[in-house]
């Protein structure tokens, strides 16, 4: 017996209809266009195009960079990190709702973190966002980090451009918030906010040196309900801890502030301290130092990237990978001979 036969999951009509779509894909042109007149569709294109592995996007997508960079880099850039389970979706959707209701057009770059195992990602953030979605001022575009070091979406960069050509003027990076992404996302927004919860030993875990010298402010979300005394000791704690600390290169003193991102509480106070540090980042000229150091190590990054993407894509390399792994994993060789064999392979062979 042969079973009861699995229905198909799509209708070939339906099918048939998303291949029709994929053949119409707009140009290069037509994208920058969109991205010029605020059209968030074509917004959308463009940063799946950007993020995409397939080589022949490679191309399209710096047109479409190149098209978009004159009128880039007029938003404020703000990255936001914090472990699991300390709110972040939540505070986000509180802070952007606050800040369109200021006239503000908010973009939100949520990088997900990618399964090692099945490298599938739940790009839940538009879910655990429902208000803010709906919001007209508002973009909120979830990526895969695809195992990129600390969590980070390889495109982010270009995907900020992208969104700040739309007219976006306040662009938010929220990070995975498992180590090594605030390094990352640091080396690309103008300020770093650190969202802490008082009450769960984590008082002690945010006393570290490289987050604590690396972050601009600091906001121990929940201080709601029982928690409000815990929250306030909490904050006592993170300032005399950052008094220990070396003066930032901005000259910038980070401060302590509590909010209830469930209850909207001190979201006010927090777009406060954030207009304090960019009057004062533009006024000792380290916000344009800093964007220039930025553009550079980005630059470096690219290289890095792209010489390692052509490396793995070598045909030389693609046939010797194999046969060079199995006699590593079986010691008829060391990693490092094996590793200077492929290298000076694919060096002789440029």
């Amino acid at each position: 017996m042969h079973g009861v036969e699995q229905p198909k999951v799509v209708s070939s009509v339906v099918a048939q209809q998303i291949q029709q779509f994929r053949k119409n894909l707009p140009t290069a042109e037509e994208l920058i266009t969109g991205i010029l007149e605020g059209d968030k569709t074509a917004l959308s294109r463009a940063i799946t195009l950007v993020e995409s592995t397939n080589p022949e996007h490679l191309e399209k997508a710096n047109e479409v960079i190149k098209g978009c960079l004159p009128h880039a880099n007029n938003s404020i850039r703000i990255g936001i990190t914090g472990v699991p389970g300390v709110g972040k979706s939540t505070f986000i959707e509180a802070f952007g709702t606050h800040l369109t209701a200021l006239g503000k057009k908010v973009a939100v770059l949520a990088v997900d973190p990618s399964s090692s195992i099945s490298h599938g990602s739940i790009l839940g953030d538009k879910t655990r966002m429902e208000e803010l979605v709906k919001d007209k001022k508002a973009f909120i575009r979830p990526s895969a980090s695809g195992g990129t070091l600390g969590g980070v979406a390889r495109k982010t960069r270009e995907a900020i451009i992208l969104c700040e050509a739309c007219g976006f003027d306040t662009i938010i990076i929220e990070t995975v918030g498992v180590g090594q992404s605030e390094t990352a996302v640091h080396s690309m927004v103008d300020f770093f906010l650190l969202l802490k919860i008082s009450g769960a030993g984590d008082e002690l875990q945010g006393i570290k040196r490289g987050i604590m010298e690396m972050t601009d402010t600091i906001v121990i979300n929940k201080a709601d309900g029982d928690n409000i005394v815990k929250a306030k000791l909490a904050k006592s704690e993170f300032n005399r801890a950052l008094h220990l600390f070396p003066p930032k290169s901005s000259g910038w003193m980070p401060k302590v502030t509590t909010c209830s991102a469930y209850e909207k509480t001190g979201i006010d106070a927090i777009w406060d301290i954030i207009t304090e540090y960019f009057e004062w980042v533009k006024s000792n000229q380290y916000f344009e130092e800093n964007r220039q150091k930025q553009n550079q190590f980005w630059m470096m990054e690219t290289i890095n990237e792209q010489l390692k993407s052509h490396f793995y894509n070598h045909p030389n390399v693609i046939q010797l990978l194999e046969e060079n792994k199995k006699a590593v994993a079986t010691n008829e060789v060391s990693p490092f001979a094996a590793a200077m064999k492929l290298l000076g392979q694919y060096f002789s062979k440029e």
